[in-house]
Parts: structure tokens; sequence; C-alpha cells
């Protein structure tokens, strides 16, 4: 079993995330940033690690992460603003990154976002701002020397997870439940050899698991 460092476990896919985790019994670490998030996450499995993206350190963020196997990164503004969308998954990422980097922590999980997302819609300026600051966060993370895998799920949504997706390095667009993003993480947490691709994610009709697994034969 490994040691997962979740940054932004309180949030949606998160929290998911978290019980998925602790239910095949990995050992997993939650930075949050109110002192009320601390119980649920406990109750869903794991250890509260308390940290704020935009107040923290390089040096903190590493001594917490420490002893992890993997940094999964599911951080988000969730439609903040423009400034928050920067501090936490623009700088945010990046010191994230920076972290698992000193602290030795080799492989590094992303929840990005799907390219065609929001396109032809009239989203506006926020949301542009967004989809730039994602994909200089992707650029950032893969120019470094950690086992990297960034997933891009399509538009999330708060239905019950089905285990069924459609995964690949390009495949059209569509929404899938958030359970089912953390589902692809979690099969991404047990095959370590799969590193240093970008997967595009939807709803489908090959099992999470099998569908992560041929990633990585290929």
């Amino acid at each position: 079993m490994s040691t997962v460092f979740i940054v932004g476990a309180a949030g949606k896919v998160g929290r998911h995330l978290v019980k998925q985790l602790a239910d095949k019994q990995h050992d997993v670490r939650a930075l949050h940033r109110r002192a009320e998030q601390a119980a649920e996450l406990s109750d869903l499995g794991a250890t509260p690690v308390t940290g704020d993206l935009t107040a923290t350190d390089v040096d903190t963020l590493a001594g917490q992460m420490r002893g992890s196997d993997v940094v999964v990164f599911t951080a988000g503004a969730g439609g903040a603003g423009v400034d928050v969308t920067n501090a936490i998954d623009g700088r945010g990422l990046e010191l994230a990154v920076d972290a698992a980097r000193q602290a030795g922590v080799r492989r590094f999980l992303l929840v990005s976002a799907f390219p065609e997302a929001g396109r032809n819609k009239g989203m506006g300026e926020g949301f542009e701002n967004y989809m730039t600051v994602k994909k200089r966060a992707d650029v950032y993370l893969a120019a470094t020397d950690l086992d990297w895998v960034i997933l891009r799920p399509g538009t999330l949504k708060d239905a019950a997870g089905t285990g069924r997706v459609t995964a690949g390095p390009a495949i059209a667009y569509g929404d899938i439940p958030r359970a089912d993003v953390a589902a692809a993480l979690v099969a991404l947490v047990e095959h370590p050899k799969l590193r240093h691709t970008i997967i595009e994610l939807t709803d489908g009709d090959q099992p999470v698991d099998e569908a992560i697994a041929q990633l990585g034969r290929g």
C-alpha cells in the first residue's frame, strides 16, 4: 500500500479520493485549510494535515509531504475569481511541485482541465484565465524530473460514480462524476509505472482500473 499526500483533500473530488484510498488500505495524508474540516477527513479515513496553499512555504509543505509515496493535487479555486485561481491553481501548484521535489516524493498526480471545457460557450474573462493558468500549471509540472501524470477530466458532475470511463491521450469531450475521477486517481496511485503522460477522462464503458492499466501497457 502507498502513503498518499492529497492537496485539496477537503474539495469535492478530494473527499471522494480520501475515502476510496482509505477503503483500499492506503495511508492517506489530507491537507486542509480550515480546522472544522479535520474531523470529516479523519472520519473518511485520513490523517488530517493543516495547511493553506496561499500562506505556506516550500520548506513547510515539503516537511508535511516527507515520507509520502505520491502527491495528488486536486486543489482548485472553484470559481472564486481570478486572484484566487492564480493563487491556488497557479502558484499553489508550483509550490506543491517544488515541495514534492524537495521532500523526495517522486510521483505527482495533477487534476487539470479538459482543453475543450467551455469552448464556444461565452464563459468570460475569469474562465479564460482559469484555462490559461491550468495550462501553465501543466507545463510547469511536465518540465520537472518527477514521475508525473496529468489527468484532464471532462465536466465534473455530482451524479453517483459508475466505475466506467473513457480514458486516453485525446478523446471526445464529455461529463464525468467526481467519484469516477477519484477512482481514476486511485488507479493511477496503484499503477506507478504509468508516468510522463496526459490522460483525458470522461464517462464511458470501460472499468476504471482496466482503462488505466491499459494505458500503462500502451
